[in-house]
């Protein structure tokens, strides 16, 4: 079985302290008025997170401006200050100015967070990177903040791939960390983001399949859990972060072995009310006919082999600190509303999951291979 982490988690030094050992967590809001309106730079902000983290501040009355490329979704929020520039060396734009909170969600290249981190550091109090979980060394074990992360060999390598992404993020914190250190810094690592917006259609999968009705590929068994984060309880945390100064390393994913697939199979049934027949193949047999690993069955990973402790991370850091999450059925729910406006041109085809005769020759091998 060949280890993808990108499509595995995506779905994841500090002065005398290595940023494998993590950040220590502040929990509680430091002295001052927490209900002072910031001023946030968000680098980033109209991809799929951004939106949600933009909107979630703005609500709560900070102001808000964005430094991307405008080229993606530049009609969001036409009436919010957008600095156009490059985090390939084009950073002109931030400089002499000030802030008093940077969201970075928009750091994949060691060199870019360096670069924007160290122009920021004198003029921003505080900086949030969204990180991954995928920058753990060793997902056939346990993982906590403290684990370690994965490394590359040539930390030169820029490019973005499958086996590179986790280890480029570990370097982004690094990079984050040698320019706002001690309690400036926050970090922030999801795995699965699920909700409205989602390009991946990885999460979405499910409750989208699961409408249209039929037999249905299920891997594993309905007690195999799995861990993901609404993105907009994501989004709060973040704004929660800023307002109360909690710095630190954070999971950000739902509490271990609190959701599992035989849940996610009832509420896309309760809200889909389909007529759907759920065929459970075991995780051998996925293996056999090559849909681990990839995005043929997305969130779900088997309960062995290098993938085993996909749900097992542990979210109590963050839990302790403030992080709530929503009701599964609540963030399903979202999606569908959110599918059903989108156009057909974008719905004709799920970005992850069995295609439907792919499917149905899955199917098919499975009962041969039990009748």
């Amino acid at each position: 079985m060949k280890s993808n982490r990108r499509e595995f988690i995506k779905a994841s030094a500090l002065a005398g302290t290595a940023i494998a050992t993590g950040l220590p967590a502040v929990a509680a809001a430091k002295d001052g008025d927490v209900s002072k309106p910031l001023s946030v730079l968000v680098l980033g902000g109209t991809g799929f997170i951004g939106p949600h983290m933009v909107r979630e501040l703005l609500r709560r009355g900070h102001s808000v401006t964005l430094f991307n490329r405008g080229r993606t979704n530049n009609e969001l929020f036409p009436d919010i200050e957008t600095i156009k520039g490059d985090r390939n060396g084009d950073l002109q734009g931030l400089e002499g100015r000030s802030w008093d909170a940077v969201v970075d969600n928009s750091g994949y290249v060691p060199r870019h967070v360096q670069d924007s981190a160290r122009l920021l550091a004198e003029n921003a109090k505080r900086y949030l990177f969204i990180s991954s979980l995928s920058v753990y060394a060793d997902f056939a074990v346990e993982n906590h903040e403290e684990s370690p992360l994965a490394t590359l060999e040539d930390e030169t390598v820029e490019e973005v791939t499958g086996v590179t992404y986790g280890a480029l993020k570990a370097l982004c914190e690094k990079r984050a960390a040698a320019e706002f250190g001690g309690d400036r810094l926050t970090i922030l690592r999801p795995n699965y983001i699920a909700g409205p917006g989602d390009h991946t259609d990885r999460f979405s999968y499910w409750p989208i399949r699961t409408r249209k009705g039929g037999e249905m590929v299920w891997p594993g068994t309905r007690n195999d859990v799995i861990q993901f984060v609404d993105v907009k309880d994501l989004a709060i945390f973040v704004a929660d972060c800023l307002e109360q100064q909690i710095a630190g390393t954070y999971n950000m994913t739902n509490a271990r072995g609190a959701y599992s697939m035989g849940q996610l199979l009832d509420d896309c049934r309760a809200l889909t009310s389909a007529d759907v027949e759920p065929v459970w193949i075991s995780a051998e047999f996925a293996d056999e006919q090559g849909l681990i690993g990839g995005r043929a069955l997305p969130i779900w990973h088997p309960p062995s082999g290098e993938h085993a402790a996909a749900g097992g991370f542990s979210a109590a850091r963050a839990i302790k600190a403030g992080l709530q999450n929503r009701p599964a059925r609540e963030t399903l729910r979202d999606i569908l509303t959110w599918w059903d406006t989108l156009p057909s041109e974008r719905t004709a085809e799920l970005r992850a999951g069995l295609e439907a005769t792919r499917e149905a020759e899955v199917i098919a091998a499975w009962k041969a291979r039990n009748s």
